[in-house]
Parts: structure tokens; sequence; C-alpha cells
């Protein structure tokens, strides 16, 4: 029987892939550069999680994450008309996708034997570094390098999981309020625009000086 974590390591292999696809789609890409963009976004954190923590990359032993990124470029292709009119398409399935990952990411992390810090910061990469990854092979600007709260929502998600684990709620239901958690976060932040303050530099500052009522970030 399949349980709950792979059910989120699956839809959120799915989720990111289409994610990764739709923004390939927009650049022109060929239908093998989209799998590809695809590919990378759905197992690219995982894989730097599983470096990080000395085994080999999961989409190594098994090839479903390869034949589910495929599906969701032909998911993609089929319904491209619905997906393309659906403005906030490539982001929420990157909220989903990141949710899931999370609680992918500090589930294998503790079930290896390692802290809960250790366990937040590879919940983390799991979730972040694939969408990273997609950005910069379609020169765009990575969201987690932006001010929105994309980093943040998965830190918040394995710390909700850490806790919970520890005052001892049913494994289940945590995995299922972490994953909410981030794209919670994720969508609020969006939907409000809450987001970090920019970190200014030398030529805004400089810039600032000749208008006194803008006070600079630092």
């Amino acid at each position: 029987m399949v349980d709950f974590i792979t059910i989120c390591d699956y839809l959120g292999t799915f989720a990111f892939a289409i994610s990764g696809i739709r923004l390939a789609s927009a650049k022109k890409f060929d239908w093998f550069g989209a799998y590809v963009v695809g590919f990378v976004t759905a197992v690219g954190g995982g894989t730097v999680r599983d470096l990080f923590l000395g085994v080999t990359p999961f989409w190594m032993i098994q090839e479903s994450y390869l034949i589910i990124s495929f599906v969701a470029l032909l998911f993609t292709a089929i319904f491209k008309k619905y997906l393309v009119r659906m403005q906030n398409t490539v982001f929420l399935f990157d909220a989903i996708g990141l949710g899931l990952f999370v609680v992918v990411g500090v589930d294998k992390t503790l079930d290896l034997g390692f802290p809960y810090w250790v366990a937040i910061i590879m919940g983390t990469i799991t979730g972040f570094f694939g969408g990273m990854t997609r950005d910069i092979l379609i020169n765009e600007i990575p969201l987690v390098f932006r001010k929105d709260i994309y980093a943040l929502a998965c830190v918040l998600g394995g710390l909700i999981y850490t806790i919970l684990v520890s005052i001892g709620v049913n494994l289940g239901l945590t995995q299922l309020l972490s994953a909410l958690s981030v794209i919670v976060c994720r969508v609020l932040c969006a939907w409000f625009n809450i987001s970090l303050p920019v970190l200014k530099g030398a030529e805004e500052q400089e810039q600032n000086k000749d208008h006194p009522d803008k006070t600079p970030f630092i």
C-alpha cells in the first residue's frame, strides 16, 4: 500500500515538473528542452539533499520520477490552453510542490537519524533548490534570491513538522499540516504582497542621500 509520504513525493514531482515545463514553454523551448527543465525542477532539490545526506539520489534507483516528469510534459501539452488561461498556474503548482517536497525532505532526513535542525535544512533544500535550478536554466533570477517569501515558507514547514513530531502528534497529520503550512504561507504572502525588505546597494544609498526623506535599509 502506498503511504502518504510517497504520495507527497509523486504529487510534488508532478507539480514541480509542470511548473518547470510551463515556464520553459513560455520561453519557447522545444519538447526535449521543456522535459529537461521539468525533470530538473522536480528532482533538483531531492538530489542535492541526498548528496548531502550521503545516499544515492532517489531518481537513480527508481525510474518512476522520469515517467512522472514525462506524464507532466504530456499533461501540459494536452491541456496547454487551459493552463495558459489560468494565469497563476505556475505559482499554484510551484506552491503545491514546495509544500509536498518539504515534508518529503524532512521525513527522509529524520528516518536516516539526523537531528531536527538538519531535517529542517534538508527539507528547505528539497523544497527550493529545484525551483532555483529551473529559474537559472530559463535565465530568470531565482525566486529564492528575490524578496518573495519562498525559502522561509519551507523553513516554517520544517519547523512545524519537527515541533509536531516532538510532541507526539500522529505522523500522517503532522505531514499533512506541515505541507499545508508551506502552501498557505506561500499563497497568503503573495496575496497580501508580504515580502522581505530588499538589501539596498551602495548606489541606492548614494541616491538616498539626495533624498533625506527616504531611509535606506542599511
